[in-house]
């Protein structure tokens, strides 16, 4: 039956014979303290005093028997691991955090009510009944969550992380000992990151019919080994920028064979996921690693899109000082509009104190820029992919690696100056920390809407394209986490909702409405002559061009 630690037994045993014994010591002493001179009980002081050491010892012990087996060199594609029910169709770090695994997903779920909502209230219907999806994400208590509600909702999944440093092993553990397919642990290879995929995907008398991605790197090895495969696939799923990017490149070469939605643009992913969860996760993510203190630090942040702007309000809510560089015009009169000082990084490179990636792009910080960085300066990236800061170009024989801690390296230079480099350059805040379980509830409904949505569309309603989630699902996934919060809904009155041309249940904008950010909140609040001003100038452009076309 089922699979038991010893030690972990054992520890709950001495544990609660300690407990027996204080209990018995203070007993004695209560009874023994009125018969003679405080001066004579010493002796049961001392075994008192001894107790509290061992029980102490106890508890550094139990820490590590939960984590020293995640320290096991042995890797787990050499393992033969099996669930409760003898199933071994997974490969994790170890089957045994199972139950250490189930209490963060019980906890994460307490944090996402709108998913718990959606599982409750679609169970009955079955909507993804007969799906059969294959996942590529962040495994996290909080993934966990959407998986076993797309599997209440009828779906089958198997799944594989999409970076190496982000897997929770006690929440991969959980998953497995529930019959899931996992195929993901915290410290991958690269080798071992697409093997993993692989075995998502290439099994026997299983195909997938969903695929639902993050970063578009599944996407990419179905595309690239399993081409006949999207003859069954009804969709895909994306949720990040670079994968979103992947997927226009394809639809715009003619090479994207099924429709796929962008949950990345959707307006609840987008404003809330990319905006908040980054506000609160950046300073986590630093804090854990580096212990530093941010109050007068000179930071600069490398893009100004939605996670940029959650960083550098962050870092600037704390007293740093914070540059920015940016290629869009657009967003960097935003930065300016902020009060943030725009700048082009060769400039600043020199005396920052941190340096923090966030474009999406590739090259951002070169050889160049890390040569002239001053000693000590923390280097990371908050962006999907590992390609923003270029640490292929680190491991040269003149450079020293000096691993500090888990996910921070010294590299240290001939002369002496050293910088810190975080997760290896990937991903910061799941590589290094965790990230608000609430914000991920918003896109975690968010996916399961859309994988709902593309399974069940009838034919011919979406073509080989990428498509936006309706904006009447975007209202409805932010009216699921309202009671959250206590709020109360206005309702528009017949009368006004004829005078608007609104449907009083919404949806309530064009999907040509972008919402507010900061700047644009502003602009309406105050409305000064600089704002009047760029107004009238991009209206003498329009005349300009209607009257020269």
């Amino acid at each position: 039956g089922t699979t038991v630690d010893i030690s972990q037994v054992l520890l709950s045993d001495m544990f609660l014979f300690m407990y027996q014994l204080k209990s018995v010591l203070w007993i004695v002493l209560h009874f023994d303290i009125r018969k003679r001179p405080f001066g004579k009980n010493l002796l049961i002081f001392d075994l008192l005093c001894a107790c509290d050491v061992l029980t102490v010892c106890l508890c550094v012990l139990s820490a590590a028997s939960y984590t020293d087996s995640s320290d096991d060199e042995t890797s787990p594609r050499d393992k033969q691991q099996k669930n409760s029910k003898g199933n071994g169709d997974f490969c994790i770090k170890n089957i045994k955090q199972a139950d250490f695994g189930r209490r963060e997903i019980e906890i994460a779920e307490q944090e996402m009510p709108a998913l718990m909502a959606l599982r409750k209230r679609a169970q009955g219907e079955k909507p993804l009944a007969g799906a059969k999806v294959v996942g590529c994400t962040h495994i996290t208590a909080q993934t966990a969550v959407l998986m076993e509600t797309l599997s209440a909702l009828g779906a089958q999944c198997r799944w594989a992380a999409c970076n190496i440093y982000s897997t929770q092993n006690e929440v991969a553990a959980a998953l497995a000992e529930g019959g899931f397919s996992v195929f993901a642990w915290k410290g991958e290879s690269e080798d071992d990151f697409w093997w993993c995929i692989d075995r998502c995907v290439n099994v026997e008398g299983w195909q997938p019919n969903m695929i639902l991605d993050d970063g578009g790197d599944l996407t990419h090895w179905i595309y690239k080994k399993y081409p006949n495969m999207f003859k069954k696939i009804k969709g895909i799923v994306e949720e990040s920028v670079t994968g979103v990017h992947r997927l226009y490149q394809l639809s715009k070469a003619g090479k994207l064979c099924v429709p796929a939605m962008n949950v990345n643009d959707s307006v609840t992913k987008q404003k809330f996921d990319n905006l908040y969860c980054c506000r609160e996760s950046i300073l986590d993510g630093l804090k854990r690693t580096t212990d530093v203190m941010f109050g007068g630090k000179q930071v600069v942040v490398c893009g100004y899109g939605e996670v940029g702007k959650g960083c550098c309000a962050a870092l600037k809510a704390m007293g740093s000082i914070v540059y920015v560089t940016e290629i869009d015009p657009i967003c960097a009169l935003q930065a300016c509009m902020d009060g943030f000082r725009l700048v082009k990084l060769n400039e600043v490179i020199r005396q920052v104190d941190i340096v923090i990636t966030c474009t999406g792009n590739k090259n951002v910080v070169v050889r160049e820029y890390l040569d002239r960085m001053k000693n000590g300066c923390i280097v990371c990236n908050m962006g999907h992919s590992n390609t923003e800061i270029d640490v292929a170009s680190l491991r040269t024989p003149e450079l020293t690696w000096e691993r500090v801690r888990s996910q921070v390296d010294h590299v240290i230079w001939p002369d002496g100056k050293r910088i810190v480099l975080l997760a290896e350059g990937r991903l910061l805040n799941l590589s290094c920390s965790t990230v608000p379980t609430f914000v991920l509830s918003i896109t975690a409904t968010t996916q399961a809407l859309a994988l709902i949505e593309l399974y069940n569309a009838p034919e011919g309603r979406y073509k080989q394209d990428v498509y936006l989630l309706p904006k009447k699902m975007d209202e409805y996934v932010a009216s699921l986490h309202l009671p959250t919060f206590d709020a109360h809904l206005t309702e528009l009155t017949d009368e006004q909702a004829k005078y608007l041309g609104l449907n009083k249940n919404g949806p309530f904008k064009p999907n040509y409405y972008r919402y507010e950010n900061i700047s644009a909140i502003h602009a309406n609040l105050f409305h000064p002559n600089f704002y009047i001003y760029t107004n009238y100038h991009l209206l003498l452009y329009f005349l300009f061009f209607s009257l020269r076309y």
